[in-house]
């Protein structure tokens, strides 16, 4: 299986698929390290993705959760906003998304902290714009320590697992 960490930029998929991966002792993957040149180009310029932008990278991470769900287990963390992405990447693959869910106002926050990162309050506002909230998921509220969001999940997946 993978664990598909989702959600907007900020809201924390990095730091809770890096810990979830430890308590789980599986492989690790941020989908941003499979984006390519042009993508990365674009969003250090300020400039959202598009559909067209995406559909590559969506591609390439079906790919990879297909060579990863027959080694076992991994987390990723992708933003898979929209239900067509998360569509992509579940074709034919066991997945589990994992949505965590926090207001624009504490996402923005935490990226206004973020020294060295590229993503502007524009491009949040795109990302809670084209957000399509997940049904079929875990859902995690943010605002809490990422300790507790760790157990939040851990206790979910041991319910659905059973």
């Amino acid at each position: 299986m993978v664990y598909i960490i989702m959600g907007v930029s900020g809201s924390g998929k990095t730091s809770v698929g890096a810990i979830l991966s430890t308590t789980l002792s599986v492989p690790f993957y941020d989908a941003d390290d499979y984006h390519n040149k042009m993508n990365i180009q674009k969003m250090k310029n300020g400039l959202s993705l598009n559909d067209l932008d995406r559909q590559p990278w969506l591609n390439l991470l079906a790919l990879k959760i297909k060579e990863w769900n027959s080694k076992g287990d991994a987390i990723l963390a992708c933003s898979a906003l929209k239900n067509d992405y998360r569509l992509t990447l579940s074709y034919n693959n066991k997945v589990t998304f994992i949505f965590l869910d926090g207001d624009y106002d504490l996402i923005y926050s935490r990226l206004s902290k973020r020294k060295n990162h590229f993503f502007t309050k524009e491009m949040l506002e795109k990302q809670f714009s084209i957000l399509e909230m997940p049904t079929n998921c875990i859902k995690i509220p943010i605002n809490q320590s990422i300790e507790n969001i760790n157990l939040m999940i851990h206790s979910s997946l041991g319910k659905i697992n059973k």
